[in-house]
């Protein structure tokens, strides 16, 4: 068994890592992010599924081109390889449990229109 707290796990920007390799050798990585309005990543992909699971606030994505608001409760399936980006929109902080399949992040940044104000974070 391991056992870690979130503010005891490394906070880039707006998320905190967890990342599987390094607490208890698992097969996957999550952001625990709580980003600010305004904030997110800018555009990128990774090699393996992500899945994004909103828990409060509002998000503006953009998933290989198509754009679309999604909010609490909503779940976001990403597959590996399709270039994604968001940010928060409203008034309140944007919160999520984003999992990555992979016990370590794998990001490429790729070039593009960014969705708005986006964070200079390494995440997904």
């Amino acid at each position: 068994m391991h056992r870690v707290r979130q503010e005891d796990l490394p906070l880039i920007g707006s998320s905190h890592n967890f990342v599987g390799a390094d607490n208890g050798d698992v097969k996957i990585s999550v952001f625990l992010l709580n980003a600010l309005p305004g904030k997110g990543p800018g555009p990128h992909r990774h090699p393996y599924d992500e899945v994004q699971f909103i828990r409060e606030g509002r998000g503006l994505y953009n998933v290989n081109g198509k754009e679309f608001e999604a909010g609490a409760g909503d779940i976001l399936v990403i597959k590996a390889g399709e270039v994604h980006a968001f940010k928060c929109i409203g008034d309140t902080n944007l919160v999520q449990v984003d999992v990555h399949l992979s016990p370590v992040f794998i990001q490429e940044h790729v070039p593009g229109r960014p969705v708005g104000d986006q964070e200079d974070q390494p995440r997904g």
